[in-house]
């Protein structure tokens, strides 16, 4: 049964993210068309056409390969100075077409020529009043943001409903003098977490003084210990220096003596930045504590998620790059490191095929994990860099700011911002993305991250 529920894991991660990617498409789809804009396609994946159907003005379909998906809003790019929109013709079907003569001085020039033509192929005259490019600034801004908009309130709603009904769940320290419930046996770095230890691991400074589960921690280089925060802070201070510790074990009073090392750890349990702390290796016993929130709550949590995940895209090159050592064994894989959707479907088999989590946990995990890609793809793309939908947000914003300086000033509306004189960074953005998303996909084939038991 155990390949049958890996199975059912990862259909229903995928088929959650492909819901997901066409709720996003909605999101620019919808308020597209009720601004008078004209879409054309409407398609869920990428690469070959596995099936379509007109309605209207729009062609719904899906494709082959499920990694994203897209609307074709007509008139994105606007006729620049070295395209000269003069020529019109009759195909086929007698309908008027627009051609649009193309210059050919220097490679980029002609690229974003090449661009505007392949646009312009697709546009009648009737289509004049319709074009993106003429939209308000602000209808540009709803209609750009409307996908990454919808992915962040797909994660509200599930991580709402997670938070409500069954809660965030933690484990806090005994009250008291702290009780030791694990001695680590070797010194692991915080990024390979959850491995065994090794011949070549240095041993733990609490293996080194003799601690053992069950003992309790009464002084720390003569300071005594009345909880484990106080424990905690007078270790991380104490750098590599000499460490004596008080502790009792069967009601008799012992001391044993070492150097806690040096490591790099988490700052608390809600901030994983890492940094370089004194480490002796022991956790204490610990009780659950349930915290239950509503929509405020849900939101002030993922205000603390949009911290971690900004800074997580300001490290994700470095990340990816981790992940690619990696996969040519120059070093292992990071458990912090990012996960494909191919990455996201291992661990969501994964966890609904584990024979020891409770079905509560199982399903509480699988939808956080879908919640999670959510919130990450709805902030990835209000990156302000095309072709990401923030580019296109970022181009509306500097529209309205340079048009109404030049109202202020009393000069010439400076007219529409012509975002196709981006596209050789437009498409240089998206070959690193690319890349990026390969090295990911091979990664999580490779050297996949596992969940952790």
């Amino acid at each position: 049964m155990e390949p049958l529920f890996y199975l059912l894991g990862v259909v229903i991660f995928v088929v959650a993210i492909l819901v997901s990617i066409g709720l996003h498409e909605l999101g620019h789809m919808i308020p597209a068309k009720r601004f008078g804009g004209k879409v054309t396609q409407y398609f869920i994946g990428f690469g070959p056409t596995v099936w379509s159907k007109r309605v209207g003005e729009t062609e719904y379909g899906v494709k082959a390969v499920p990694l994203g998906g897209y609307v074709k809003i007509v008139g994105m790019l606007p006729p620049g100075a070295e395209e000269i929109a003069d020529e019109v013709t009759v195909d086929a079907e007698g309908n008027q077409v627009v051609r649009v003569r193309k210059s050919n001085t220097g490679m980029f020039t002609q690229l974003i020529s090449d661009a505007r033509a392949a646009e312009w192929e697709t546009i009648r005259p009737e289509d004049s009043d319709r074009l993106f490019y003429r939209m308000s600034w602000w209808k540009k801004v709803v209609v750009m943001s409307g996908g990454p908009t919808v992915n962040l309130l797909i994660a509200f709603v599930i991580f709402w409903g997670i938070f409500a009904l069954y809660g965030v769940r933690t484990a806090e320290p005994d009250a008291g003098a702290p009780v030791i419930d694990e001695v680590s046996q070797c010194v692991i770095p915080y990024v390979e977490s959850g491995r065994e230890c090794t011949d070549s691991d240095p041993l733990s400074p609490a293996a080194e003084a003799g601690l053992r589960p069950g003992d309790v921690v009464t002084s720390f280089n003569g300071t005594a210990i009345t909880g484990w925060d106080e424990l905690r802070t007078l270790i991380r201070g104490n750098d590599d220096g000499e460490a004596v510790i008080g502790y009792e074990r069967d009601g008799r009073a012992l001391t044993g003596t070492t150097s806690t090392t040096v490591e790099a750890r988490p700052t608390s349990l809600t901030d994983e930045t890492l940094h370089q702390v004194g480490f002796l290796g022991v956790t204490p016993t610990t009780h659950e504590v349930v915290t239950t929130g509503g929509p405020i709550y849900t939101l002030d949590q993922m205000g603390t998620m949009t911290v971690v995940t900004v800074k997580a895209l300001g490290t994700l090159p470095v990340k990816v790059w981790g992940v690619a050592k990696a996969i040519v064994g120059v070093e292992e894989r990071s458990i912090d490191s990012p996960v494909s959707i191919v990455g996201g479907g291992r661990i969501a088999g994964e966890t609904v095929s584990h024979d020891t989590f409770p079905v509560a946990e199982k399903a509480v995990y699988l939808l956080s994990l879908i919640a999670g890609f959510n919130f990450f793809i709805g902030m990835f793309n209000f990156i302000p860099l095309l072709p990401l939908d923030g580019g296109h947000i970022a181009g509306a914003l500097w529209e309205a700011l340079r048009r109404g300086l030049a109202r202020l000033r009393g000069r010439p509306d400076p007219g529409y911002v012509d975002v196709a004189k981006l596209l050789p960074i437009a498409y240089g953005v998206a070959a690193v993305l690319l890349v990026m998303g390969v090295v990911l996909i091979v990664g999580d084939l490779v050297v996949p991250l596992h969940l952790v038991s």
